[in-house]
């Protein structure tokens, strides 16, 4: 799979002090903490079956899938030896990442149906766009056109009982014409169809606040990506409640923002075992921040 990081822009990052006084999670989380799969995308290929092993010891729940083609499924298991995998180890996928751009581009479906057969099968609900190619979206004119196609997919997707998502990075909130891209996502598609993902870091990253973008659209954000940021270097990511987020605000909204599955996700390990610094960020979201 292409790096996401492939698309990303630079941004200024976000000081701590915007932040609003913390409050805390009720202890009563209806949906376990998940992983995003892609922090372990090293490792997978080498040992699908011996990590999601780990991955249920370090005490998660649910896993958010990324990288499925129809001829390498996911890595190497196809969707029905996934999904039973999961099972085995007690695991849920309740979302997956699928690269749209081949339908944004062209129209073509191949790719689309091969992902919602995918998501059927391994019992998901929600087929998360993970990002774009920049050359879709250059102009505030290709912001509604996406916008508008992201509407189409999401009707698709009903239909089959699922729905679309979109997770962020920094780019898009670059300004064009007056506008952005996230900001035309928001008003552009529809709420009942278009689910939003948060990638809190990502938002960090951008200068924004997540608190005001949760209060300004209510009920929007069905999912969330948390990953911590180093406290020396922004573009390094860290354990969750080690770095320089404040989680214990952000998350603290999570009823207004409509927040059912929260996502761990981290990009590389420093000076720490991959399995370590999951457990570690697990442990911290159940114990500090009580998920």
């Amino acid at each position: 799979m292409t790096s996401r990081r492939t698309f990303l822009t630079q941004a200024g990052l976000a000081s701590a002090g915007m932040l609003l006084a913390p409050k805390l999670l009720s202890a009563k989380s209806i949906n376990g903490i998940g992983l995003q799969l892609y922090s372990l995308r090293d490792e997978l290929p080498k040992d699908v079956k011996g990590v999601i092993a780990k991955v249920a010891q370090a005490g998660y729940k649910e896993v958010e899938t990324y990288g499925y083609s129809k001829q390498n499924g996911f890595w190497g298991l196809t969707a029905q030896e996934f999904s039973a995998l999961l099972k085995w180890h007690g695991l849920k996928t309740p979302s997956g990442h699928y690269g749209m751009d081949e339908y944004f581009t062209s129209g073509k479906m191949d790719e689309l149906n091969s992902y919602i057969e995918a998501a059927k099968i391994t019992g998901q609900t929600y087929i998360v766009i993970p990002s774009l190619n920049h050359e879709l979206i250059k102009t505030a004119a290709d912001f509604k056109s996406i916008a508008a196609k992201m509407n189409k997919v999401a009707a698709i997707c009903k239909s089959h009982g699922l729905k679309l998502g979109y997770h962020n990075h920094n780019f898009e909130w670059h300004e064009v014409d007056g506008t952005t891209f996230y900001d035309t996502i928001l008003a552009e598609t529809d709420p009942k169809l278009v689910a939003m993902e948060m990638d809190i870091y990502w938002v960090v990253r951008a200068g924004k606040n997540p608190v005001e973008i949760f209060k300004k659209h209510p009920g929007r954000f069905a999912m969330v990506h948390i990953k911590d940021m180093d406290k020396a270097n922004h573009e390094l990511n860290t354990e969750i409640g080690s770095g320089a987020v404040d989680y214990k605000t952000i998350l603290g909204q999570a009823k207004l923002a409509g927040i059912k599955h929260y996502i761990v996700e981290q990009e590389n390990f420093t000076n720490i075992s991959w399995y370590d610094s999951i457990a570690k960020s697990n442990a911290y979201l159940k114990t500090k921040l009580y998920l």
